[in-house]
């Protein structure tokens, strides 16, 4: 069996299932709540969490957290059960946040001036095949070019030159077309089913 110190155990409690009357500050119930615990400790404090119906009762030895907790959890209070429970106390080994590593620091607020040795990429020259400019240049309306031969394997590759008069106007067309004219449902008669 694991013997546990006496400093590794909370020394503070967390109150739950409390009345409401108990967060209303200068109430005889919470003068009648506090006074309860400091029977245990009197430098004990409390920490009043209204909107989670909570609070948390800070003893100054943990002996004292473990004497109110083993007397008072589930005892009545105001008529509701008074439910206590230790207060979980994270220790990280140090209480300060590590700054990002370098690359993040980078991404999340650039500096001023680039990092020591960073170097603009050289943007790479774009391909330009001529030889498809020269056919396509040489193709009029209506005439297709075939990129890529057809194999047993693969399908052919065909450019079709559209016509762009026929789409100029047909574009115009739509645009001289008035719109239609939506005519408005009219409403039905109504009777109403009562009189008055």
């Amino acid at each position: 069996m694991e013997t546990v110190s006496l400093q590794d155990l909370p020394s503070a409690l967390i109150a739950c299932n409390l009345p409401l009357a108990v967060f209303f500050a200068d109430g005889p119930c919470r003068t009648r709540f506090e006074a309860l615990f400091r029977t245990y400790d009197k430098d004990v404090t409390f920490q009043y969490f209204k909107s989670f119906k909570r609070i948390r009762i800070n003893f100054s030895s943990p002996l004292s957290a473990a004497d109110a907790k083993i007397r008072l959890h589930k005892t009545e209070f105001l008529g509701k059960e008074l439910k206590l429970y230790f207060a979980q106390t994270l220790h990280i080994g140090n209480p300060h946040l590590a700054p990002p590593d370098p690359e993040k620091q980078f991404l999340i607020s650039p500096p001023a001036s680039p990092p020591v040795g960073w170097k603009q990429a050289d943007d790479a020259t774009p391909v330009i095949n001529y030889d498809l400019l020269y056919a396509i240049s040489k193709l009029g309306p209506g005439e297709k070019y075939e990129l890529h031969a057809a194999t047993d394997s693969t399908p052919s590759v065909v450019v079709h030159v559209c016509d762009s008069d026929e789409e100029e106007e047909e574009e115009e067309d739509a645009a001289k077309k008035p719109k239609p004219k939506i005519i408005q449902t009219r409403r039905p008669d109504y009777a109403p089913s009562y009189q008055s």
